[in-house]
């Protein structure tokens, strides 16, 4: 594993990696994990990328810079998609849209307000709802520090429209990247889900902790490995801390 890991460090600084992570990312985050942020993708620009979680869980997302701070976006997944047996498609698409009305200035954070329809882990069909609530309507502010590098702190307040659960609560989440070095970011998020603790709920109300690594491999390339809820919120085979996979990649389309 030592030698894994090491290998992958020679290979990135080779290829003088330039995306979203460490001290010479080019593009920002628009997303931690599971929380969006106030990041928007550049104009002219796009973004596919690809989420492996459990359960055979596959997600794909299209996103576009359509203005300077307004993007589109599309994605789509379902569960048992890696493994065998038979592919449970999501029912329908997932559409989000962001628009960054304020920018950062010394003093302030950046804002920006979106929706996001894309859940994830396995859909429920009887009560139409994810395993983890998609964000819905959401408002986003983020920070950056510069602090042995860079600090990134972002906090979101969002209304997810899966409300067949009866938990209709607004949701709140925090969470931070940190670079570590060039090319390598440590990035965690606290999903409260005050929208996922009733009885017809898939959390015990602990919340969701997750944290992970982003690593650039290539210019606009980049991969990463998540550890989701660490708290072990989830009802069904909460025993232990899930892990998933991320790779993105951004290119201009002029």
């Amino acid at each position: 594993m030592k030698k894994i890991i090491f290998s992958l460090l020679i290979f990135i600084n080779v290829t003088f990696a330039q995306g979203t992570s460490g001290t010479s990312a080019k593009y920002e985050y628009r997303y931690l994990i599971d929380l969006p942020t106030a990041g928007v993708i550049n104009r002219g620009f796009y973004s596919l990328s690809f989420e492996a979680l459990p359960y055979g869980v596959l997600i794909s997302r299209f996103d576009v810079g359509v203005l300077e701070r307004f993007s589109l976006g599309i994605s789509y997944g379902g569960s048992n998609i890696i493994g065998s047996g038979k592919i449970d498609f999501y029912k329908l698409p997932g559409i989000n849209v962001k628009l960054r009305f304020l920018d950062e200035s010394l003093l302030l954070p950046a804002f920006a307000i979106g929706f996001d329809s894309q859940g994830k882990g396995f859909f429920d069909k009887s009560i139409n709802r994810y395993e983890i609530k998609s964000p819905g309507f959401y408002i986003a502010a983020s920070k950056n520090f510069e602090l042995l590098g860079y600090l990134s702190l972002h906090a979101l307040l969002n209304y997810s429209l899966e409300r067949n659960d009866n938990d209709k609560d607004l949701n709140f989440g925090l969470g931070f990247e940190k670079t570590v070095g060039e090319f390598i970011s440590f990035i965690a998020e606290y999903n409260i889900a005050f929208n996922d603790n009733t009885g017809l709920s898939f959390g015990k109300g602990n919340g969701y902790l997750n944290c992970g690594f982003r690593f650039d491999i290539g210019d606009g390339l980049t991969i990463g490995i998540d550890f989701r809820d660490i708290l072990k919120n989830k009802k069904i085979n909460s025993n232990a801390a899930d892990r998933g996979l991320f790779v993105q990649y951004i290119k201009g389309i002029f």
